[in-house]
């Protein structure tokens, strides 16, 4: 991805009144969000690790925060703002720990948001190989939960 797209993707969030905007192209994906502030800070993952250009950092248009994931690693992200929970009742076993073996439809943890209890489910076949939060910890949306190890 060239400075020049980065511009283009920043002049169209401004242009259009975007809050976030994400592209994935060739295995490179950016996601640019814009923060209260009115700066917008990006995340970028892929196998060529790119910067953020200067030129727009010293604007103040962009926070820079790269986020360079293994190809064969998934991180869940959280869907909600809301409590975590890593068990279905507080004397009961998690869900789920480091190490643990997962397959797609398991139930990893549990987000309770506005009263409602919501599970979240495993997308993908592997092995937590990492718990990002606590439980009772409170998270935001798109706050990363787990990190799996793809079988």
């Amino acid at each position: 991805m060239t400075v020049k797209e980065v511009k283009e993707m920043i002049n169209l969030m401004q242009e259009h009144g975007l809050t976030e905007l994400e592209i994935e192209k060739n295995g490179f994906k950016i996601r640019l969000k814009k923060g209260i502030s009115g700066g917008i800070s990006s995340e970028m993952s892929g196998v060529m690790v790119q910067t953020i250009p200067a030129q727009f950092q010293a604007a103040g248009l962009i926070e820079a925060k790269a986020v360079v994931e293994d190809a064969g690693v998934y991180t869940v992200r959280s869907p909600m703002v809301g409590t975590f929970y890593s068990a279905p009742a507080p004397d009961a076993q998690s869900y789920v720990n480091q190490g643990s073996d997962v397959k797609e439809d398991d139930v990893l943890c549990i987000i309770e948001a506005m009263k409602l209890m919501n599970e979240i489910k495993c997308e993908v076949h592997g092995r937590i190989i990492e718990i990002l939060v606590k439980n009772g910890q409170p998270i935001e949306f798109d706050q990363p939960l787990f990190k799996i190890k793809k079988a």
